[in-house]
């Protein structure tokens, strides 16, 4: 039974078509949201580990007047993987890159959660834009963390998915309960209907990878890489939007973060988790709009 959204209605607002362009010799699938115009303040926005465009759109749905250019990553949702290529940091972050030229050349460059540091990485290696957002960065090792022991049982979990027979494995990695475990790990919201939002979020899209190969490589890139390694050379004012009771990256680790950018700013949103885009994006897009000098919009 289909779940309602409670950003519905906002997001109803706002136009959005799909596009497709090459990269990297593979056909990429984006979404464009909002108006057109040379002068409409443009974002491209990279999802998450797993995901796919559509868990940033409650964000977009605060962002009316912003031109949100939102693809999913190669090997998840519409996009098929980069042929003949291990999905590595490097491949992530050239693709973000080339994307970016091609589609918004200038544009500010967004990154939620494995996206923060897919987009840290490219704008490190030279993409250039006038302003980076980090949404639940990826601010220190995974596996130092206080839930490192987690993050070690997720990486017997994903090597497991691509080690055993490819139709076991897969079936391994599409479990619908292990999908609804992480979660109901994850969300923090104690508001009911919001949690059924978020559970049926991720059981609609979290399985939607191309195979488990793709899988196993981004997980594998998700958990050696943080945005710490890229923060000192980046010369833009860079944002970072971080959750006190995030499980992946404690607080006290994105305090330590922000203080590695030549100049950024933290904003700290209270009891919320790693889930900012789903449980409390107008206080994420409020963020976003004042670092941009927009006006904020009211409500929820």
């Amino acid at each position: 039974m289909p779940v309602d959204s409670p950003y519905a209605a906002r997001l109803g607002s706002i136009p959005v078509e799909r596009r497709e362009v090459e990269v990297l010799g593979s056909t990429t699938a984006y979404w464009v949201y909002g108006p057109q115009g040379a002068s409409v303040p443009t974002i491209v926005a990279v999802h998450g580990f797993r995901g796919e465009h559509h868990g940033l759109e409650p964000v977009v749905a605060y962002l009316p007047g912003v031109r949100v250019i939102s693809p999913d990553l190669p090997g998840f949702g519409e996009t098929p993987p980069i042929p003949g290529r291990e999905h590595d940091l490097g491949l992530y972050s050239g693709w973000l890159a080339e994307f970016a030229r091609t589609v918004a050349p200038g544009a500010v460059i967004l990154g939620h959660s494995f996206g923060s540091i897919v987009a840290s990485a490219a704008v490190a290696g030279g993409l250039s834009t006038p302003r980076l957002i980090l949404v639940n960065p990826i601010g220190a090792p995974a596996l130092e963390g206080p839930k490192g022991i987690l993050t070690r049982l997720a990486v017997m979990y994903y090597w497991l998915g691509a080690r055993l027979p490819e139709r076991l494995g897969t079936m391994l990695l599409r479990n619908p309960l292990i999908v609804r475990v992480m979660s109901i790990a994850m969300a923090k919201t104690r508001d009911r209907a919001l949690r059924r939002f978020i559970h049926d979020q991720h059981d609609t899209y979290f399985s939607r990878f191309a195979d488990r190969d793709v899988l196993h490589d981004a997980f594998v890139t998700s958990v050696s890489h943080d945005v710490s390694a890229f923060a000192g050379v980046i010369d833009v004012p860079a944002l970072l939007v971080a959750a006190q009771r995030d499980d992946i990256t404690p607080i006290e680790a994105e305090r330590r973060l922000a203080t590695l950018f030549p100049d950024a700013e933290l904003v700290e949103i209270a009891d919320v988790g790693h889930l900012i885009h789903y449980e409390t994006p107008a206080e994420a897009a409020g963020a976003i709009r004042r670092f941009l000098t927009l006006p904020v919009e009211r409500g929820r």
